[in-house]
């Protein structure tokens, strides 16, 4: 056998050889996830995923947190209570992939840390409530000039007043109030809850929303900006919840808006649930929007809590010409975590 000849056969069995093991690309099959979910209002939940020619886990806890098991078994705190539907993607040596889902509805025991319920008439606690006074438009080229008065904010029969009227005060037509916990109270996470009843009045501008505490160093919006309800000025059953931070600085921001066909004759809770991976705005224990929370966002610091009633301005609208008098009215606030 000559020196051409020997070497075609050495390649032929060395080629041969490699393709006899060669491994298949397979992607796992049967995922099964099992979920056992605490009884304890703890949200501690156990999984266990398994598949065939799995070697790694993706668990989508369906609250915005994505992790990898390998293993596939793990407990995952819920720090809100809520329906969550679980997608697990089962992943292969060879990078292949298959998924499943399950559903699962989990109760978490929250604790009320602070709270007005609105029960002694008077002018708004003191301890609890400061006022923004002035007028200037706000930002937001509003008519109104905001007072600490009791004509424009009062507590009876058990709720809050917030009242707009139409009168020639200090160089503005109109006079409201704007209250805030600023200096007071604050917190980071938790569930704000507050039962309102929105006023009718074309022209009116509605809010209960929340600053962080690093407004007056940070400015607006890099202190960011949770608008947890917002009444549209020229249709009363359209709520707007927006959040607004550097890269959303418009009037809608990151948001969207619910009707609700009775909202100035009919006490609506409006929440807002504030987790380190979402904010979720709902009406009515019912989640309208999601914002996925992330470190380079400013929703991970102290917020303080605002009410107030503008006029006019950019989401007001025009003001009806037979406006006189109108209200907000508010049941409680309340803050869990």
């Amino acid at each position: 056998m000559n020196r051409l000849s020997l070497l075609l056969v050495v390649i032929t069995i060395t080629s041969c050889h490699k393709a006899s093991n060669s491994t298949p690309a397979i992607a796992p099959g049967n995922v099964v996830i099992n979920a056992v979910v605490s009884t304890d209002s703890s949200g501690n939940v156990n999984f266990t995923a398994s598949a065939s020619d799995a070697v790694s886990y993706d668990f989508d806890f369906g609250n915005g947190i994505i992790q990898t098991i390998p293993s596939g078994i793990t407990t995952y705190k819920y720090t809100a209570s809520g329906a969550y539907t679980v997608n697990v993607i089962a992943k292969s040596a060879s990078g292949l992939s298959s998924s499943a889902n399950i559903q699962i509805t989990v109760a978490v025991k929250l604790n009320l840390v602070w709270s007005d319920e609105f029960n002694t008439p008077g002018s708004p606690d003191p301890t609890k409530w400061t006022y923004d006074l002035g007028a200037g438009g706000w930002g937001n080229n509003e008519l109104e000039y905001y007072t600490s008065r009791i004509d424009n904010a009062v507590v009876s029969n058990g709720t809050l007043k917030i009242i707009a009227k139409k009168e020639n005060y200090s160089g503005s037509n109109y006079t409201s109030a704007r209250l805030l916990t600023k200096g007071l109270y604050s917190f980071k996470y938790g569930r704000i809850d507050v039962s309102a009843k929105l006023p009718a009045s074309t022209g009116t501008w509605p809010a209960i929303w929340m600053l962080g505490n690093n407004i007056s160093t940070a400015g607006w919006p890099a202190c960011g900006e949770i608008d947890i309800m917002e009444q549209n000025g020229n249709n009363k059953n359209i709520i707007y919840g927006t959040l607004h931070y550097p890269a959303q600085v418009n009037q809608y921001g990151d948001g969207t808006t619910t009707s609700i066909t009775n909202a100035a004759t009919t006490f609506h809770k409006y929440s807002a649930i504030w987790l380190p991976a979402t904010i979720q705005l709902l009406v009515d224990d019912v989640v309208y929007y999601t914002l996925p929370n992330k470190s380079s966002l400013p929703f991970n610091q102290n917020f303080f809590i605002i009410l107030n009633v503008a006029m006019g301005g950019t989401l007001g609208g025009t003001i009806d010409p037979a406006f006189t008098t109108n209200q907000m009215e508010i049941d409680y606030v309340r803050v869990y975590q």
